[in-house]
């Protein structure tokens, strides 16, 4: 599988700002940028909760 050439990107970006609109953009990118974050937490094996004990005990 190859990747997408800049006017497939372009498509696809068209497409998704039709779908969800100018506004809806931000929260949408914002959102996602959230879940790759817990994702690769909990890849790591970090939950918030072991986070926030580590960041507690060192105070």
């Amino acid at each position: 599988m190859s990747m997408p050439g800049p006017l497939e990107i372009l498509v696809i970006f068209v497409v998704v700002l039709l779908l969800f609109g100018g506004k809806k953009l931000p929260e949408l990118g914002r959102a996602m940028g959230e879940g790759i974050r817990e994702f690769k937490k909990a890849l790591q094996g970090q939950s918030e909760d072991e986070t926030k004990n580590k960041i507690s005990k060192e105070s």
